[in-house]
């Protein structure tokens, strides 16, 4: 008896257990079904509702005791509560399924009779051998406003493109033409039906034609954008074979998982009339124009960059490698360098800035600049150029050499009136003291740049003076005489040499050699980037002095990231006042151009003053702060809005090494 006993209350343990286990499964089921964000519904064999979560609650505007034992179909609008005892009754006499198992969209109705888009998944079980079923409920109305949302946006999109006066043209990824709108059957005089399904090279004259499918190719071969998402003027073909020039825009979109490339076309025939007089006008009076004009809008532009840029570098850090969102942070830090080059290019036509040499394959950098000298020179000239294909590099200031290619383009241009040729071409050249002009540079290694033209060249008497300042040969009003010197001292300046070869009627060609830079680093150009890090140097007491508001406070993020203790101003009195109440500061960091009565450069002496051993490093979306009234020092160091991080770091570490 002893023994029976032991074993049956080690079977009612036993049961117990098992007992525990299936209340504590049932709690946590129940945990998870109170808790979902879908809506949960068990039905009987018969309709009736046994279970209704709080999410059904919320859906259907129901609490669960107005739900429990009543037929689901109370929550149904018509014609699905007609309908759903036929199905369960069906179901139990035929064991037919036309909902179990399947996800579909119907329809809910809510306790104040609205009814809403929901998607319904059904599954059955079985309780004491009779059926029950799960119904999981997602509330749509969302996703259904979206999709009808991006019809009525398709539709506006297909009425806009239809209506547009543009052209509108879309092909996919081989060149193959997919849309084709009315205002491209008046441009090009084609039916759309003529055109759809055909190469887009129907529509180009050479040597356009023969160049389109080259560049499609290496687009999908190494993804450099060589026309995507740049304006440019182009030559097109019409049915009867006319050509006309026309401003083509090229963005790219992605259809499944292809790329599609979109084009607008506007006919510019009419316009080039009034540009070949703006063309005349004189350079210098273009150039200050454009000074004028850019001065204070760069400022701001620059910066609104570099809070973009600054911005986009510190996502980028928090982004793992691997991270795919890291190549479009890349991108669009690259877009805002470019829009930062564009800026500075535009300040440099109109003024001599300090030379900033980089590391520069000038092929890389004519290519990209042909189109402004195409813009330069008019229609009436034929641009030819021809590279070393391996051109060295060399260290150059890049802005400098676009200014003075352009100077020398307008130059011939001027020497060819009607129509010419203007050739640019580069090569490697070792050069011997005996072909150095006036021994100004050593011999050695060399890239040669050359502008060449078919104009009406120069007399030798005419060519003894070409490099004096204030020398022209063009009428009153109509040149500096200062083109041909700004480019000789630029060169020079860069430890390289100028030469001219022309004689009358025979054409000119101006020959720049720029020493070749032996450096195994890549070129900015090419350069891919990575997560800035910090580079490895001190920490220091910050005062930011900047008057933008969503800079200044970017620029202290930045160098907070850098390790540097930082406090931040927004103008000069500020700053003085910040400084007098804790001198502990290693580092002014100060724009130039600051509002309340004193520029960075005023706040900077008077802060000195104060604190002798202080350090300055000045920033400016100018190239040239002095222009606006204020003056540095040679020794003073200047970095220009925007900059890169890595940059900033380096100019503190820079300016903080010098002795005091």
């Amino acid at each position: 008896m002893g023994l029976f006993r032991g074993g049956d209350s080690g079977w009612w343990n036993d049961k117990r257990t098992a007992e525990q286990q299936l209340r504590e499964s049932e709690s946590r089921l129940r945990a998870v079904v109170e808790t979902a964000v879908d809506g949960v519904i068990l039905i009987d064999a018969f309709g009736l509702v046994e279970m209704f979560n709080p999410a059904c609650e919320s859906l259907f505007g129901y609490r669960a005791d107005e739900v429990l034992g009543q037929n689901v179909k109370m929550l149904m609008p018509q014609p699905y509560e007609a309908e759903h005892d036929v199905y369960l009754r069906r179901y139990r006499h035929t064991g037919e399924r036309r909902i179990i198992g399947i996800g579909r969209e119907v329809a809910g109705r809510r306790k104040d009779g609205s009814v809403f888009p929901m998607e319904l998944s059904v599954g059955e079980a079985q309780r004491d051998g009779r059926p029950v079923f799960a119904g999981i409920i997602r509330d749509i109305s969302q996703r259904k406003q979206a999709e009808q949302s991006l019809r009525e946006s398709e539709g506006r999109l297909r009425a806009l493109v239809d209506t547009a006066v543009d052209g509108v043209i879309l092909i996919d990824a081989v060149g193959t033409v997919q849309m084709f709108n009315p205002a491209c059957e008046q441009l090009f005089g084609y039916r759309a039906e003529e055109v759809i399904n055909r190469n887009v090279r129907m529509l180009m004259p050479e040597p356009y034609q023969s160049e389109h499918d080259g560049y499609l190719k290496q687009y999908r071969d190494d993804g450099v954008r060589r026309i995507i998402g740049i304006g440019r003027e182009v030559a097109a073909r019409r049915k009867n074979g006319s050509v006309f020039p026309m401003e083509l825009s090229v963005g790219e979109a992605t259809r499944g998982d292809q790329p599609v490339f979109v084009g607008i076309i506007r006919d510019i025939s009419a316009r080039k009339e009034a540009e070949a007089a703006r063309e005349q006008l004189q350079q210098a009076q273009k150039m200050e124009a454009i000074g004028q004009l850019t001065g204070g809008i760069a400022h701001d532009f620059n910066n609104l960059m570099a809070v973009m840029l600054g911005n986009l570098e510190l996502v980028l850090d928090r982004l793992p490698p691997t991270d795919d969102s890291a190549d479009l942070i890349r991108t669009a830090i690259q877009s805002v360098e470019r829009g930062a080059q564009l800026t500075q290019r535009l300040l440099a036509f109109s003024r001599t800035q300090t030379l900033k040499p980089r590391q520069i394959d000038v092929n890389h950098l004519i290519t990209g600049m042909i189109p402004l000298v195409r813009l330069s020179l008019g229609e009436a000239v034929d641009i030819r150029m021809e590279f070393e294909a391996d051109v060295w590099m060399t260290m150059i200031d890049a802005a400098q050499l676009e200014n003075a290619l352009l100077n020398l383009a307008n130059n011939s241009r001027d020497a060819m009136p009607g129509k010419g040729r203007l050739t640019i071409s580069t090569a490697n050249i070792a050069v011997g003291p005996e072909a150095i002009p006036d021994g100004g540079a050593p011999p050695g290694e060399y890239v040669r740049v050359a502008v060449s033209d078919d104009g009406s060249g120069m007399a030798p008497d005419v060519l003894a003076h070409v490099f004096e300042p204030f020398f022209t040969t063009k009428e009153v009003g109509h040149g500096s005489g200062l083109g041909l010197s700004m480019v000789y001292g630029f060169v020079n300046q860069s430890h390289g040499f100028v030469t001219i070869d022309s004689a009358a009627g025979t054409g000119t060609s101006v020959n720049l050699y720029l020493p070749r830079m032996i450096a195994p680093a890549t070129t900015d150009q090419h350069a891919t980037e990575s997560p800035t890090r910090r580079p490895a140097g001190r920490t220091w007491a910050i005062l930011v002095v900047e008057d933008d508001a969503a800079l200044r406070h970017l620029t202290t993020r930045m160098l907070q990231s850098l390790g540097h203790s930082v406090r931040e101003v927004s103008d000069g009195p500020a700053a003085l006042r910040a400084l007098r109440q804790d001198p502990a500061v290693d580092l002014l960091y100060t724009d130039v151009i600051l509002p309340g009565g004193q520029n960075g450069v005023d706040v900077a002496r008077e802060a000195r003053a104060m604190l002798p051993n202080l350090k300055v490093l000045f920033t400016s979306g100018y190239l040239e702060p002095q222009d606006r009234g204020a003056t540095l020092d040679p020794d003073e160091e200047l970095i220009t809005k925007p900059a890169r991080r890595r940059d900033i770091e380096a100019a503190i570490q820079r300016v903080m090494s010098r002795p005091a």
